[in-house]
């Protein structure tokens, strides 16, 4: 995919947060060294005001090790150095989640040109030996079932905003630039009614084995809600592409499987191809992401079998031809059984023509209601979707992130 290249934003609002984080980070160390009558006092003083500063920044107690804490650092920074990757460094040291707020920094123009993030898998990829009991039946651990037939995406009805789908597009900046993937508001049973959550596939918030996380990763619940063109979209407002706000994430975990095992191409890492993002409001706002958004899908980490499950619905947002990403899609179909890697569980397979940029958004049961899984990964015919069964590792990225809040 070509990358995108977009001018920096000059925007004081992040030279203060990070300003703020580096003297959260050094405030300890400053102060002569003889001082020590009442240095067990000043010490928990300033780690008090850290903590305050980091509070009110909406940043993590246990700030990166890498974070800038030199003010040429941070003016260049500020000046637009997020989107410099150097690939060595960014392989070796972006290992913490820091997602500073810039605002402005994702406008209507800047959504509209995101590459979607893709996973693309063939047949090499498959694992198709024997197991899993007499013809596979009853046992859906190292099956794939035969290849699904194609179901042609369908558009959703607009305005979004009323169709009790709480999706929307995820934005992240990569090495390769500016990229989209899709994702969904989550209940969170620490905050009833009020959630902040956002689930999507790893690989759209982490590069996986030997890599590290993205920069500015937000989401944008019902995107384009009125269905715009992507021609109207060039000269479109941000009311008109977000009206319920762009939501920052502020936390986000994904399996140790996926940063272990995740890969650019092909199934390694897709059987746990899964993430949580906590967010927050670009504008401040005091509403919940899902008050805004008019609701939220339960997670269920129960992997139920494949013959309990009568239908699954997929929806994301496809940027790949011949879709463009100014519309929510959506495939229905009973789903099946792909292996990957035998050691992993099996992952559910339905027949679906979505592209790269659905990556990410929530594979729904028939009542519509209750998440199953997550677009994770398709072949270069783009003729069926394959998503993680959320079990035991989803569950703990879960309830990590819903704990941090």
């Amino acid at each position: 995919m070509p990358s995108i290249a977009r001018s920096a934003r000059r925007r004081p609002a992040l030279a203060a947060a990070a300003v703020a984080a580096a003297l959260a980070v050094t405030a300890t160390a400053c102060g002569p060294e003889d001082d020590k009558a009442d240095s067990k006092a000043d010490s928990a003083s300033s780690q008090e005001a850290s903590r305050d500063v980091k509070k009110d920044l909406g940043l993590p107690d246990d700030l990166p090790k890498d974070l800038p804490t030199s003010l040429d650092d941070l003016d260049a920074w500020k000046n637009g150095a997020w989107k410099n990757w150097d690939r060595d460094k960014w392989l070796k040291e972006a290992r913490e989640f820091f997602n500073p707020i810039i605002d402005d920094l994702w406008d209507p123009d800047r959504m509209k040109d995101a590459d979607g993030n893709d996973r693309e898998v063939d047949d090499s990829d498959i694992d198709d030996s024997p197991s899993g009991g007499s013809d596979g039946t009853g046992e859906d651990e190292g099956v794939t079932d035969p290849t699904p037939e194609a179901v042609k995406a369908s558009a959703v009805k607009t305005p979004y905003t009323k169709d009790n789908l709480p999706v929307g597009k995820v934005f992240m900046d990569t090495p390769k630039g500016a990229m989209v993937c899709s994702g969904s508001v989550l209940k969170d049973p620490r905050h009833p009614g009020k959630s902040n959550l956002v689930a999507t596939a790893g690989h759209c918030v982490h590069g996986g084995a030997g890599k590290g996380w993205y920069r500015n990763v937000v989401f944008v619940p019902d995107y384009n809600p009125t269905g715009l063109s992507n021609k109207q979209l060039a000269t479109a407002s941000q009311s008109q592409v977000a009206p319920d706000g762009i939501w920052w994430a502020k936390r986000a975990r994904t399996t140790k499987h996926w940063i272990q095992n995740g890969a650019e191409r092909g199934g390694k890492g897709a059987q746990q191809d899964f993430a949580v993002l906590q967010v927050q409001p670009e504008d401040k706002s005091s509403a919940s992401l899902e008050e805004k958004a008019g609701g939220a899908l339960q997670a269920t980490f129960t992997t139920p079998q494949v013959k309990s499950i009568e239908s699954i619905g997929a929806v994301g947002y496809p940027a790949a031809p011949p879709f463009d990403g100014s519309r929510m899609y959506r495939c229905d179909d009973k789903p099946g059984r792909l292996t990957i890697d035998p050691q992993q569980p099996s992952m559910y397979r339905i027949g679906c023509t979505m592209t790269a940029g659905s990556s990410g958004g929530p594979w729904l049961d028939s009542s519509g209601t209750r998440l199953l899984s997550v677009t994770s990964i398709g072949p270069i015919t783009a003729d069926w979707l394959a998503g993680a069964r959320l079990g035991k590792e989803a569950k703990a990225v879960f309830d990590t992130v819903s704990k941090e809040g």
